[in-house]
């Protein structure tokens, strides 16, 4: 390239002073192709920057401009495929920086260079990528918007050592040792679809990102099945249905100020505490009106978590789907903690496949990164009948079950009103060892609610009453034997039993929690002497 043609920036750009006498062509021309090489992936050109514009998009180096703090953001193989034409930097950003003062890794497709395809300097980037985090244990955000692999490079970034499937290794390597955190803006095609699912959060732009092993096309042709991409893998679909997606961005910025929002929440790796922050009052606390009295009025459990986080501080996650477990991080007296709730206004809070799903998932992350956990009980049991049964309801309890009992965080169970069935024990009840399982007075725990005890004890008896003696001898028949059911199984019996360890009203809880939290930080971390668990996935 001619001297005259370099572009005026870049940190190459020539100058204008220059001394003849220490001149040498070759480093000129060094410096001129270096340029060109920088520049190429300074900006999108006009034609992709119109394309983004139109996808409501922003471009990578504008994403990671948002999420790192201005100034520490440090690149590497920024010249990675430099020698070939069109490939700026080899269609992804790879580097350090500090979010919030903390020090990050990201790794950033730019969909402005061949669709964010891999090749295999692509591929290559990233490993290196990732062998950084696992050596510096460092946390990962993962910027995707990629179409996926390229073809023509598929020998050399598919099958090797350190082709793709290492980034899977290296992802997994990383599970539970730092946060990996995703922000999908695009597409995750193919092989591609599984670097969010590694992640502990996946945040998906509505209308711009999917996630798909196969494309609708080929749906077509390998299986007969016309399916559009939003109902093949669009991000509404993933958030509400399957359940792979955790949170709906509107937008870039929404989606990356939730990825610094759900990091402020976690530590930086697993070796460390989740960061503290000044202490707050809740928005509107908890009193003795707040949970309705008689169980089968059902009640947004929502107002039990506000009543008791530090004010605005409840991240919700995995709000669109399985809604009647409700999960997600909070703050109290300033500290993280996780809090899994039963939420009677939807489906009765009943456990299902989802929610047992949803909340193995999120006790396995809370223990990973030291975060305690608080469960808020309200449920009826698992839910019963051939479709849940068909569906594996024992497999993906069992699940939850196990998530509960390994966890070597601190954990409190709190009956807010009933635990019922195997619902106690997948809320952490007294026998999976919870630092402290407390009741509030509308509290209740029994194998099964009064109502489906009686008929299941005395159903042929009742059905003798009635013959013989008429509806109302039948009514008094079974309100006596609820009378005996619910003395036998009363909270205060429970208490002097030494099956709960308190029981105080909702407006005592928070403070009580606090001291227990600040109290149980110590706890030994070791639960069982092996190489690992089989768990019933």
């Amino acid at each position: 390239m001619p001297l005259s043609d370099l572009p005026a920036q870049g940190p190459f750009a020539t100058d204008s002073l220059r001394d003849d006498v220490h001149d040498d062509e070759r480093v000129a021309d060094v410096r001129a192709r270096l340029n060109a090489a920088w520049t190429a992936s300074e900006l999108a050109p006009d034609k992709a920057q119109a394309k983004l514009d139109a996808q409501g998009k922003i471009y990578v180096r504008d994403r990671i401009a948002l999420l790192f703090d201005k100034g520490s953001f440090v690149e590497d193989g920024r010249y990675a495929n430099a020698l070939q034409r069109g490939l700026p930097a080899d269609g992804v950003v790879t580097g350090r920086g500090t979010v919030d003062g903390r020090p990050a890794i990201v790794i950033a497709n730019d969909p402005t260079v061949k669709a964010g395809s891999w090749g295999s300097r692509t591929v290559e980037k990233i490993v290196r990528a990732t062998e950084m985090a696992l050596r510096e244990e460092l946390p990962v955000f993962w910027f995707v918007d990629s179409a996926g692999a390229r073809i023509t490079d598929q020998v050399e970034m598919f099958p090797g050592r350190r082709g793709a499937g290492r980034i899977f290794h290296n992802q997994v390597a990383l599970s539970g040792k730092v946060p990996q955190i995703c922000c999908l803006f695009g597409p995750s095609a193919a092989g591609g679809a599984y670097i969010p699912s590694f992640c502990d959060v996946i945040i998906m732009v509505e209308g711009n990102a999917s996630m798909y092993l196969g494309s609708p096309r080929m749906a077509e042709m390998v299986v007969g099945e016309k399916v559009t991409l939003e109902e093949m893998g669009g991000a509404r679909m993933h958030c509400t249905v399957s359940g792979v997606g955790d949170l709906l961005a509107e937008d870039d910025v929404e989606a990356i100020e939730l990825a610094k929002l759900y990091f402020s929440y976690v530590p930086g790796t697993w070796r460390d505490r989740p960061p503290s922050y000044h202490a707050e009052e809740p928005s509107a606390p908890l009193t003795k009106h707040t949970v309705p009295e008689r169980e089968s009025v059902p009640f947004d459990i929502h107002t039990v978590i506000d009543g008791l986080v530090d004010e605005d501080s409840f991240f919700e996650i995995k709000p669109l789907w399985a809604g009647e477990l409700v999960i997600g991080f909070g703050r109290m007296d300033g500290e993280t903690v996780g809090i899994v709730a039963n939420n009677s206004m939807v489906k009765g809070g009943v456990l299902f496949t989802d929610s047992a799903d949803k909340a193995a998932r999120f006790i396995w992350l809370c223990d990973a990164f030291t975060i305690p956990l608080i469960y808020l009980a309200d449920v009826p049991g698992f839910m019963i009948g051939s479709e849940v049964e068909r569906g594996g309801i024992i497999r993906h309890g069992a699940k939850m079950v196990s998530a509960v009992s390994s966890a070597t965080v601190p954990q409190f169970c709190v009956v807010v009103r009933k635990a019922y069935g195997a619902g106690l024990y997948a809320m952490a009840g007294p026998g999976f060892g919870p630092d402290a399982t407390i009741a509030l007075p509308t509290a209740r725990i029994a194998v099964m609610g009064p109502e489906a005890a009686v008929n299941a004890v005395y159903a042929n008896k009742i059905a003798e009453v009635e013959a013989a003696e008429g509806p109302e001898a039948r009514d008094a028949f079974v309100a006596a034997r609820r009378a005996e059911y619910e003395e036998d199984v009363d909270i205060e019996r429970l208490a002097a039993d030494l099956v709960l360890d308190s029981i105080i009203e909702a407006d005592e809880l928070r403070a009580d929690l606090v001291r227990r939290l600040a109290y149980a930080a110590r706890r030994d971390r070791h639960f069982s002497e092996r190489r690992r668990s089989v768990p019933p996935v």
